[in-house]
């Protein structure tokens, strides 16, 4: 795993505070240059654990994510722009991505001056899995490699989570890191690809507490992988990246969980539901299948729907620009009230 690091990351010394140095509690904290009066009474004049330790450990408990094997982020998006800085070496080394994909994967590759490269997904949304062997095959013998693949599973905005057979195919076949996005994942009931990290180590699996567990406005990633990669993870990231508010929010809900894992049964019950109920809709030619908290349709005319559901105060997602998504539009499922008001305005149209 050391060698496919940037030479810089690999001899980076980071920045140490003393509470890195620290475990247990001290009774006086003179070591930060912060101010000692707590105005608000929360201990929010206080840096936070740059480690999230509470958190993780909760984390173990209740998501079952192995202690030594996570590191927390400001949202995944801070962990996908740190991976694409530890791993890809700018102007020369790039990243590959699957589209229809999450756009932020391109973003992060552009903001860091690396290279994206494209292996478009088949008509039906699934892999291309004998593309993928050329793929690395060619990258192997490469000077300038491609270093991480990002796999979106369940896939944004299609929908769709891999198999863990797959996930170990890609796995297996490239001699880089390949990130499993596993933002939707407690929406789904296929395997989770943390399951294979200790037999295939250059996987990297991305959750979140954005989307079932309702803390989109705290920020709060979380990446499972190897403890090598979350060493150097802990090396690069921000000192005190995830505020205590943030780590408060995330202790609060996990505190929570049986209600809401009970919230998410919910949701794919009523996923399920409209899945069935949009296909019968005049103006909706197809329905994909959905492993996520959200359903991706074709119509028959995704720009004219968006603006008709506009004029009602209704925001659904245009997927219309998308590789494969022609006419298609995402929804995610709400409330009951939210998407039976959205079906019966749909049922209105007439294109």
């Amino acid at each position: 795993m050391k060698e496919l690091l940037r030479d810089n990351i690999r001899d980076l010394v980071p920045y140490s505070c003393a509470r890195d140095e620290f475990t247990g509690e001290a009774e006086v904290y003179l070591d930060a240059n912060e101010n000692f009066f707590d105005y608000l009474g929360d201990g929010y004049n206080r840096y936070p654990d740059p480690l999230c330790r509470d958190l993780r450990v909760e984390i173990e408990k209740k998501m079952n994510l192995p202690f030594k094997n996570t590191v927390i982020g400001n949202g995944s998006d801070e962990l996908i722009d740190n991976l694409i800085r530890i791993f890809c070496e700018p102007k020369k080394e790039s990243i590959l991505i699957m589209p229809p994909t999450y756009g932020a994967y391109k973003v992060f590759a552009d903001v860091n001056d690396v290279a994206c490269s494209e292996l478009p997904l088949n008509k039906d949304f699934s892999i291309d899995i004998d593309g993928f062997n050329n793929f690395s095959k060619l990258n192997s013998d490469s000077t300038d490699r491609c270093k991480i693949v990002f796999v979106c599973s369940p896939n944004n905005p299609t929908g769709e989570a891999q198999s863990n057979e797959v996930i170990s195919e890609l796995a297996s076949s490239f001699s880089g890191i390949l990130v499993v996005d596993e933002a939707y994942g407690e929406f789904s009931d296929k395997e989770s690809a943390v399951d294979l990290i200790d037999k295939y180590p250059n996987i990297v699996v991305l959750k979140t507490f954005s989307k079932c567990w309702g803390l989109a406005g705290a920020r709060l990633g979380i990446m499972v992988a190897d403890e090598y990669i979350c060493e150097v993870m802990n090396k690069v990231k921000a000192p005190y990246n995830v505020g205590i508010p943030a780590q408060k929010a995330g202790l609060e809900q996990l505190s929570k969980s049986k209600d809401i894992l009970i919230e998410r049964d919910d949701v794919i019950k009523r996923r399920n539901e409209y899945f069935e109920k949009f296909k019968k809709l005049d103006i909706v030619e197809k329905v994909y299948d959905s492993d996520a908290n959200f359903l991706l349709m074709k119509t028959k005319n995704s720009d004219q729907i968006c603006k008709e559901l506009q004029k009602k105060g209704i925001i659904i997602r245009n997927r219309n620009k998308d590789l494969h998504c022609r006419n298609c539009v995402r929804i995610t499922i709400g409330s009951e009230e939210e998407c039976k008001r959205v079906f019966d305005s749909m049922s209105e149209i007439n294109l």
